[in-house]
């Protein structure tokens, strides 16, 4: 277990999902989710959320582990057997289920709870400090929707809990609710719309004055899920939509649904209003199904060596009553997922940027990785940190037998500290010693780093992550 480089820093990543999703914490704790107890054959979507904390603290590093509780979790365990069946098809459990998530995608923290989320149901609530399931959480029988976002956005300034839910009022429903809840707990700004599509929308992003819907072209048909065929489709012929709604006293019919040619958008970066007022929004866009498991309706699906994900830059104006939206900028040509940036910026414009990347020159022994890898998402090599302004981009590059799961960034504390002083951890798959690692970096120098805590197990590859200050 190796050393803090620095006794100053005592950082807490907590991190959890569909494999492995996070969030850290500033005093000492990271929280991971893996999606274990898969059936013989399943997605590995399907899996239950199972969250590990490790609390750092004065050199060490103490690890602790937990399966979320949900209703699936309890009754299979019970019955010592699988009850549910495919990938968000009710139709083909074995019984019925209340609430059917695996509460595996995102954790995060809000109000001194931890919410287990996943985006087909109300999250759950956890105790920050012994991982306990509390309850199923819907805000004081607040929540105005069957399902709850997997990225839900936290205003700094507003200090909101900016959400909302897709296929909201049950399977195969075009219905879309949006909706804010405050530091006092009260539900603001609910506002129900109606998508051209009933489609993904696994995450969106947020402005002062706007909400963003980008649209995965994978549809819901709800025959055939009862016939016992899979909830997404890829749908080529459809275009990549971008919902757009004012953020505060709108309704429904405000909503505008702006296209583009057909197209894949990944996990947002951040979306901001320029001095025009037109929006800025990034994120990585492919030309291709990056969810290939879920082909089209002939069973068309991409080689999964042939999909990439650029990063690019949509301005548009969202008043504007030509809803075709303009090319966007290719910000850089190298295969990312998995932005993130520092989350005082989140909504406001920002200019550094931390992301995954696959960049085959750097040297991978993919002879040895890939009959090692098992299930999990397309593989990244590096980490690398953009300047959006002078494109200037820097790797951090693990080793020839490591893949990277998602980073996190931590911000320095102090007066007048730049957007990018702080730190970024990431899980580290090791596939020469089939181990995990969590990796330190600080920015100032982001070719090597400041620390790397070897794990006892091997965790499973990993998605989400967001930071949380224990004294919040």
């Amino acid at each position: 277990m190796a050393q803090l480089a620095h006794s100053y820093l005592q950082p807490t990543i907590l991190q959890f999902g569909g494999k492995n999703h996070a969030i850290v914490t500033n005093d000492a704790d990271v929280f991971l989710n893996n999606d274990q107890l898969c059936m013989a054959k399943d997605l590995w979507f399907n899996g239950d959320g199972n969250i590990s904390a490790f609390r750092i603290k004065g050199g060490r590093c103490n690890f602790q582990q937990r399966y979320v509780r949900t209703e699936k979790f309890l009754r299979e365990r019970e019955a010592g057997k699988s009850l549910i069946g495919k990938y968000r098809n009710k139709f083909t459990d074995a019984v019925e289920f209340k609430i059917r998530t695996t509460a595996n995608t995102t954790v995060l923290y809000f109000n001194g709870r931890l919410l287990a989320c996943k985006e087909d149901a109300p999250p759950y609530s956890l105790d920050p400090k012994t991982l306990e399931t509390k309850c199923l959480e819907t805000f004081n029988d607040q929540l105005p929707c069957l399902t709850f976002t997997a990225h839900p956005k936290y205003d700094d300034v507003t200090q909101e809990l900016v959400c909302f839910g897709y296929e909201a009022k049950g399977d195969g429903t075009p219905d879309v609710c949006y909706f804010a809840i405050d530091h006092n707990e009260r539900l603001v700004e609910t506002v129900w719309l109606v998508s051209p599509i009933v489609a993904m929308i696994h995450d969106f992003a947020i402005t002062e004055n706007w909400v963003l819907f980008p649209i995965i072209p994978q549809t819901c048909d709800l025959e055939r899920m009862r016939e016992g065929g899979e909830h997404w489709q890829w749908n080529p012929d459809v275009p990549f939509y971008l919902g757009v709604l004012p953020r505060r006293g709108a309704s429904g019919t405000d909503a505008k649904w702006f296209r583009a040619p057909n197209a894949f958008p990944g996990h947002t970066v951040n979306a901001y209003e320029d001095k025009e007022g037109n929006i800025v929004l990034e994120l990585p866009l492919s030309d291709k199904n990056v969810f290939y498991w879920w082909p089209d309706a002939q069973g068309n699906a991409p080689n999964p060596k042939e999909i990439r994900s650029d990063l690019v830059r949509f301005t548009f104006d969202p008043r504007s009553d030509n809803l075709d939206l303009p090319l966007p900028e290719v910000l850089i040509k190298e295969d990312c997922e998995f932005p993130r940036i520092n989350d005082l910026f989140s909504g406001k414009k920002h200019q550094h940027v931390f992301m995954d990347v696959m960049d085959p020159s750097l040297g991978t022994n993919f002879d040895e990785i890939l009959p090692k890898m098992g299930g999990g998402f397309p593989p990244y090599n590096c980490i690398a940190h953009l300047d959006c302004q002078s494109l200037h981009l820097k790797k951090y590059f693990p080793g020839r037998t490591h893949l990277v799961q998602e980073p996190v960034f931590i911000a320095r504390k102090g007066a007048d500290i730049p957007e990018d002083d702080g730190w970024v951890m990431a899980l580290v798959n090791n596939y020469s010693s089939m181990s995990s690692e969590l990796h330190i970096i600080d920015t100032r120098d982001f070719t090597r780093p400041q620390a790397i805590i070897d794990l006892p197990i091997r965790l499973r590859a990993g998605l989400h992550g967001n930071w949380v200050d224990t004294k919040s």
